[in-house]
């Protein structure tokens, strides 16, 4: 059961100031003035305690610096094509879990890098269901199933992917927190092609589902069950598609596979963070939309190597 993101608004802390301080002094003696007048309003309105915690999920191309300049070019198109089609996946495949979302919501919920981004979730659970579904077309671009042509041009691609857990709130039409900062730290540590994740989301599987690891022993039915999809729809179980965790545990599709392991620490200001390596395996069904043929496919989130960070 989540609340809105907590969004600050520039004109009422401008209020504040102009209340409680004054744009400019020059005087000929400068002292540092008693702040606490304004401390108490700025600190009430802003409220620390209602900023509540989002997911956030990071993607960056990898090693994106070290492409021609042609294919430099051609990466934030590909880009765009590889999270349209997972935003599509997301709706029409995983339907319980993205009841609540739409097309343009989660959109409005991606920051943009250029080659990669941060976007806006409400579980860890959402995030990784995305990671999944992104992954599934980078697999399909890479074995020549999406625009063969222009992965002949390009050569194949692959992404690094972070999911961290905390602080999110909305200003002047832009996203800002802890889970955003720690995500990008994460990202920017990482030298390989990972799948990693912060304490804070690994212990959400944990207190949630009794650790990742049970994604694999999981039906759809068993998620519904966690705290946060309470007041969720049940009939997209019944009557939905749930292609990644079905209402039925099967070892031949959706996710067959779930590892974790620590890898190390980073500091982020004046914390440390406990960082974790995420292998997971999928296998789906993959088809044209102009032709009936299926291909069983298994793809992976993340790797097996836990060289540190």
């Amino acid at each position: 059961m989540q609340t809105r993101i907590k969004e600050l608004d520039f004109n009422k802390i401008l209020e504040l100031l102009n209340k409680y301080d004054a744009e400019s002094v020059y005087e000929a003696v400068n002292i540092i003035p008693n702040s606490d007048d304004l401390f108490q309003d700025i600190e009430k309105y802003i409220d620390t305690k209602s900023i509540n915690k989002r997911s956030v999920f990071g993607i960056d191309i990898y090693r994106y610096g070290l492409y021609k300049h042609l294919d430099q070019t051609l990466i934030p198109a590909i880009f765009k094509i590889l999270f349209n089609k997972a935003i599509d996946l997301c709706l029409k495949n995983n339907q319980f879990v993205f009841q609540n979302y739409t097309k343009e919501k989660i959109k409005n919920a991606f920051i943009s890098t250029g080659d990669g981004g941060f976007v806006i979730f409400d579980t860890p659970l959402h995030s990784l269901f995305f990671a999944i579904n992104f992954e599934t077309f980078v697999r399909a671009f890479n074995s020549y199933h999406l625009y063969p042509k222009l992965r002949d041009i390009t050569g194949s691609i692959s992404l690094r992917y972070a999911i961290t857990l905390d602080t999110v709130h909305y200003f002047d039409e832009n996203f800002y927190g802890a889970a955003i900062i720690n995500n990008a730290r994460i990202m920017g540590k990482d030298t390989l092609n990972r799948c990693l994740i912060d304490q804070n989301t690994y212990n959400w599987f944990l207190i949630n589902i009794d650790g990742i690891e049970n994604l694999q022993v999981l039906s759809i039915r068993e998620m519904a069950n966690i705290y946060e999809f309470q007041n969720y729809d049940k009939k997209y179980i019944r009557e939905g598609l749930n292609e990644i965790m079905n209402t039925r545990i099967s070892r031949y599709s959706g996710i067959i596979n779930s590892d974790i392991s620590k890898v190390g620490q980073i500091q982020s200001k004046e914390l440390k963070l406990n960082i974790y390596n995420l292998h997971i395996q999928v296998t789906t069904k993959a088809s044209s939309a102009k032709s009936k043929n299926k291909r069983t496919i298994t793809i992976s989130v993340g790797n097996l190597n836990t060289t540190g960070i």
